[in-house]
């Protein structure tokens, strides 16, 4: 007879036979510094943005650059520097002030962007010669401008900013606030800065704009107005509109309704293209629709398209070039304006894609990551049509031991097909079994790509180098696979959608590479309401959790969220008071007198779109319906995700040590970690 041993490695091989994507990885490397620590995630820095010019000569583009968490607990300030696409030479422009929204103003020779200078109460238009210099503000206004976009004269200026209007002043010492009343709309504006003391003019249209595009003939612009300045309106109400340089006229709308992307005006002035959603059900605004610029109804492009439209720019009038995502790779590919004719340029195999440039003869420029390195800038060799890394923002990420990161796939019980990653430890060895922490996103409509995966609240090669498996599922819901999977899991919440995670952590188990009893889950919003939901529906699963802004009672959380409709269009598709048991049968709280598995909740206190009042509830529910240990922590000043540095440090740290200790063991008779929190 054959012993467990052996029949363990035989079952080992069959199923590395079936699952293709878990096959066996080599040590990645013998250097001594094992993975990342919290402290150099914390010092991370990556490209933000790019902005070509139109000779295609130069790059301006922003650095992300974090401050130290030990000193100040501030957010990361964007810093501006020109690349030479000839010589490859760069030079550091602005580090003085957060820039934002670069481009290069049309005929001037000049970059552009949003700043504000220490004292400034808004921020204003900033402007910087090519050949170098001092930032010198060209324009300000009495609110903080959101946005801008030049005219090709360079001199007319579309933005926007919220209504100056000013609530008049309270009669007592104490004034309350009066909820969702009261919102200052964002207005639309035009300025001719060729002009001394010429007053912008408003675009006289109802509600709050968030796009302005010209036309290419600089006498019209596309426009995308939201009834209110509601976060519910922003998603599912945006309206595109066109009207004339001076805002008095509206020339056409768009019989769209769903969400939208960004807007872009064929050369020719006759058509524009959109990202927006399908249909007011579809959960992302990730198709490709061309509408006439008289307006109308426009036409989805390749509807049956297995992946998300992430960006498009008009190559000529008659075709665009596009970036998508296609499971968990993206492609850069060109399209004709009628549909046809989609071609990748460049497929698979190279570093994520993330945003593109392109401009004069041909130069095309990327942000783009890899497993081993975060957003870098990357210029396309047409030659030998391959990528050329231009920056490196983390030299020193070289001297960094990286678990070996692979794509994996598995089957749900219904045979649907799904896909993830999965990063091994540092110091993998064959034929071990090793704790393994999953990591679910949020939304649910977002996905995994195939690139850097690691952050202040993605465990990635910091868990990596603790000796932890870190797996990502895509399960049903995610994009990046067209509409119907992204649809797939809407009016079945926490259903089969978070069955497809357990399926997938079911045959790393099986492939005898991860530890049943030493499983681990995270996830931040929605995958926040994962990580509640295997803590108490699938707690027999799960030896420890880290919940991040996560959803935990299905029908408070509806009455306390910026999105209400969002949440009923696009996820539960059904009234909360048609049926509140189903909603709360799929909620955390409801199972959460089972739960067994040891839970560190994190929130925002000025959460808007995931209340804290949803970790409060949880964390009594646990505490006084169970003796498993629960710990709340609440993160000041913080919303939907933090911000600031030495929240973000404290976060990872936190959650590094819930994980090592209760997923490696900790102290004999210990209920919860220490509060102290060091280095781990």
């Amino acid at each position: 007879m054959l012993s467990q041993k052996t029949r363990n490695l035989l079952f080992l091989v069959f199923i590395l036979a079936l699952f293709p994507g878990f096959v066996t990885a080599q040590t990645a490397t013998d250097k001594t510094d094992k993975g990342l620590s919290p402290l150099q995630v914390a010092k991370i820095q990556q490209v933000r943005d790019i902005a070509i010019s139109s000779s295609g000569a130069k790059v301006a583009y922003t650095v992300s650059k974090q401050a130290d968490p030990r000193k100040e607990n501030d957010p990361a300030k964007d810093h501006l520097f020109l690349l030479d696409l000839n010589s490859g030479n760069t030079v550091p422009f602005i580090k003085t002030m957060d820039v934002n929204d670069i481009a290069f103003r049309p005929g001037k020779q000049t970059i552009t962007f949003l700043g504000k200078r220490e004292g400034d109460e808004t921020n204003a238009l900033m402007e910087i010669p090519i050949s170098g210099g001092n930032a010198q503000p060209i324009f300000s206004f009495d609110t903080s401008i959101e946005g801008y976009s030049w005219a090709p004269d360079g001199n007319h200026l579309a933005f926007m900013a919220p209504d100056t209007t000013e609530d008049p002043e309270s009669l007592l010492p104490y004034e309350p606030e009066i909820y969702e009343e009261n919102l200052k709309q964002i207005r639309g504006y035009v300025i001719n800065l060729a002009k001394k003391n010429h007053s912008p003019h408003q675009i006289q249209v109802k509600g709050s704009l968030y796009q302005m595009h010209w036309s290419p003939n600089g006498k019209k612009l596309a426009i995308a107005v939201a009834p209110t300045p509601k976060v519910d309106d922003y998603y599912m109400a945006q309206q595109v509109m066109i009207v004339d340089r001076h805002g008095k006229k509206v020339f056409g709308k768009v019989d769209h309704r769903g969400k939208l992307g960004k807007i872009a005006w064929s050369p020719d002035g006759d058509r524009l293209a959109m990202l927006a959603a399908a249909d007011i059900n579809d959960p992302i605004a990730g198709r490709l629709l061309i509408v006439s610029a008289e307006g109308g109804k426009p036409t989805q492009l390749q509807p049956q398209y297995k992946g998300k439209f992430e960006q498009v720019a008009w190559a000529d009038s008659t075709s665009l070039r596009y970036l998508t995502s296609e499971g968990l790779w993206s492609t850069y590919g060109s399209i004709n304006a009628d549909g046809t004719n989609m071609q990748p340029i460049i497929g698979r195999g190279g570093p994520s894609l993330e945003q593109f440039a392109r401009a004069g003869v041909g130069s095309l420029v990327f942000i783009a990551d890899s497993s081993v390195h975060p957003n870098e800038l990357y210029k396309f060799q047409r030659k030998d049509s391959t990528l050329s890394r231009m920056t490196n923002n983390n030299k020193w990420l070289t001297e960094v031991s990286f678990g070996t990161q692979k794509a994996v796939s598995w089957k749900a019980q219904d045979g649907t097909k799904l896909q993830g990653i999965l990063i091994y430890p540092v110091d993998y060895k064959g034929g071990q079994e090793y704790p393994l922490i999953t990591t679910v996103h949020g939304g649910p409509e977002s996905h995994y790509n195939n690139g850097w995966l690691t952050s202040y609240s993605n465990p990635g090669q910091v868990a990596a180098g603790d000796g932890f498996f870190v797996f990502y599922p895509n399960y049903r819901g995610s994009t990046g696979r067209g509409e119907a999977f992204a649809k797939s899991s809407q009016a079945d919440m926490a259903g089969a959608e978070f069955d497809d995670i357990v399926a997938g952590i079911d045959e790393l188990i099986k492939a005898g590479i991860a530890d049943s009893t030493r499983i681990g889950v995270t996830g931040g919003s929605y995958g926040g309401y994962a990580t509640g939901w295997m803590a108490t529906r699938y707690t027999d699963r799960f030896a420890a959790g880290v919940m991040f802004v996560g959803i935990s009672n299905n029908i408070s959380k509806w009455g306390t969220s910026d999105i209400p409709e969002e949440l009923f269009l696009v996820h539960a598709r059904e009234r909360i008071w048609d049926d509140y048991g189903s909603f709360l049968r799929r909620s955390p709280i409801y199972y959460a007198g089972q739960a067994d598995t040891p839970l560190l909740i994190m929130a925002g206190k000025e959460d808007t779109r995931v209340d804290p009042s949803q970790s409060y509830e949880l964390y009594r529910h646990i505490k006084t319906r169970t003796d498993t240990p629960v710990r709340l922590v609440l993160y000041p000043e913080e919303g939907h995700g933090n911000q600031n540095a030495t929240a973000r440090y404290d976060y990872n740290l936190r959650m590094m040590r819930w994980f090592n200790f209760y997923l490696k063991g900790g102290e004999e008779g210990s209920k919860l970690p220490d509060t102290e929190l060091k280095e781990v």
